[in-house]
């Protein structure tokens, strides 16, 4: 579906309700929610302040679909880990990650529904260690999205992660321990690489 380059403001009153100034009528979360389907582009304002609270009313509108029955889409795991990277010195690297993660599967919704048709050819659990290959190299690229010290730590040699971090300032220690910890995350995705390859190597020999 072409996208709707157009951006209708939503104002939100102090009694909740909600404007469309596109189309001058009052309308619902349950709208809103359709407007996203419909791929039509929208920010929310504060009609008194004018601030724009659009990720509140999003995050608000997931909470609403998340109650209705057999719409979970966020399985109790996913949950407790992302409130678990909230304060944690990864956080800045989930929100690109995430957001890379969701835009991929869109693109690929169809292959993964022709797949998922075919799967008497393709076990569901080799299209999870695809998956996962995917969402490794995407957790690597939403990395170097971020600061210079960040890349330098997806380097292969230490010394170029330390000439990064000195062109970045800060302090050295801080630094290593947030370099130390992308490390661990990296290396046990990797451990989780090998061993699906190992297993597929097991499996064809």
């Amino acid at each position: 579906m072409a996208r709707n380059e157009d951006v209708t403001v939503i104002k939100k009153y102090a009694n909740r309700r909600l404007y469309n100034t596109g189309t001058s009528t009052y309308v619902t979360l349950e709208n809103l929610a359709l407007m996203v389907k419909n791929n039509e582009e929208f920010v929310v304002q504060d009609a008194k302040s004018g601030e724009d609270i659009t990720h509140s009313v999003l995050t608000q509108i997931i909470f609403e679909q998340e109650n209705k029955g057999g719409q979970n889409l966020m399985p109790i795991a996913f949950l407790r880990q992302l409130i678990r990277f909230y304060g944690d010195q990864m956080q800045m690297v989930i929100p690109g990650y995430l957001e890379q993660s969701m835009s991929a599967f869109a693109k690929e919704q169809e292959s993964f529904r022709e797949q998922m048709t075919g799967a008497m050819t393709q076990t569901p659990m080799k299209l999870m260690e695809a998956q996962v290959r995917r969402n490794t190299e995407m957790f690597r690229r939403a990395m170097t999205m971020f600061n210079p010290f960040v890349a330098g730590a997806l380097g292969e040699a230490d010394g170029e992660g330390e000439a990064n971090g000195a062109r970045t300032g800060g302090s050295a220690g801080s630094r290593d321990d947030d370099l130390k910890s992308m490390r661990e995350q990296l290396q046990r995705m990797q451990e989780r690489l090998e061993a699906i390859d190992s297993k597929d190597a097991s499996k064809q020999g």
